[in-house]
C-alpha cells in the first residue's frame, strides 16, 4: 500500500470516528462520555483537548511509543469532539492540509 492510500485510509477512519463523535451528541451525559463532553460546552472541551496535547507531548519526549500512540487517539478524540462543537468538519481540515501540501515549506519536507 502506498503512503497515499495510508493516509486515505488514515483520514477515513478519523471521518468514521467523527460520525460517532455527531451520533452521540444528544446522548445522556450520565452514559456517553461524548455526550458528557458536549454537555459541558466548547470551553470545556477544548481544556481537555489542551491537556491530552500536554500528555501527548510529555510522552513524545520521554515516554515510549505506545503510550504516545495512546495519549495521540485520546488528543484526536477530543480534537474532534472539538472540531462537532465548533461545527467544523473533517473535510474542512483536510482541505486546508490538502492546499498545505503543495506550500514550499511543506514540499521541500
Amino acid at each position: 500500500m502506498t503512503q497515499q492510500s495510508n493516509v486515505a485510509l488514515d483520514c477515513a477512519l478519523l471521518d468514521r470516528l467523527y460520525e460517532v463523535i455527531e451520533s452521540r451528541r444528544d446522548g445522556d451525559p450520565a452514559t456517553s462520555r461524548t455526550a458528557k463532553l458536549f454537555a459541558a460546552g466548547p470551553a470545556k472541551i477544548a481544556q481537555k483537548v489542551g491537556e491530552e496535547a500536554v500528555e501527548t507531548v510529555i510522552e513524545g519526549v520521554a515516554g515510549g511509543t505506545d503510550k504516545l500512540a495512546e495519549e495521540s487517539a485520546d488528543l484526536l478524540y477530543h480534537l474532534l469532539v472539538l472540531w462537532s462543537a465548533r461545527g467544523l468538519t473533517p473535510a474542512e481540515v483536510w482541505s486546508v492540509l490538502a492546499n498545505r501540501a503543495g506550500d514550499k515549506g511543506l514540499s521541500q519536507g
